[in-house]
């Protein structure tokens, strides 16, 4: 018996913006009690710990809210990544869409190798400063 991987979590020091970022990006859900409550109410749940499903129900990623969380700085190493996403997107056509949807919701540009003819791609930095690729791949 080997364990499942049920889902990543990033830490962060807003966890319902940085849930909201990825929510938009990737077309995923709040689990059943994690939608933002309406507008003036409090957001107990957004205070501590939020999950983004799949639409079909599987996990995706959670949200841990921390006090402090220095931006990963690559490619320079001063405050190394220590995990980023891979993003997949099937045409250079997607690329694109991909990326201006990135940079509409707060992303911000840190490599652009779309030119690349073997592996087009980009690198960027959400909201928080967590590493995140977007390439193109079967």
């Amino acid at each position: 018996m080997r364990p499942r991987l049920r889902q990543v979590v990033l830490d962060t020091t807003d966890a319902r913006a940085l849930a909201e970022f990825y929510r938009e990006l990737l077309g995923l859900v709040y689990r059943p009690g994690d939608e933002a409550p309406g507008p003036g109410a409090p957001d107990e749940r957004g205070r501590d710990w939020l999950v983004l499903r799949h639409p079909d129900g599987s996990s995706a990623l959670a949200f841990q809210q921390v006090a402090a969380l220095p931006a990963a700085t690559w490619p320079e190493p001063r405050v190394p990544q220590q995990l980023h996403l891979d993003l997949t997107v099937g045409s250079l056509t997607e690329l694109e869409g991909a990326h201006r949807r990135a940079l509409r919701l707060g992303a911000r540009l840190l490599l652009d190798r779309s030119e690349d003819p073997e592996e087009p791609l980009r690198v960027y930095a959400d909201p928080a400063g967590h590493p995140f690729c977007v390439f193109v791949a079967d």
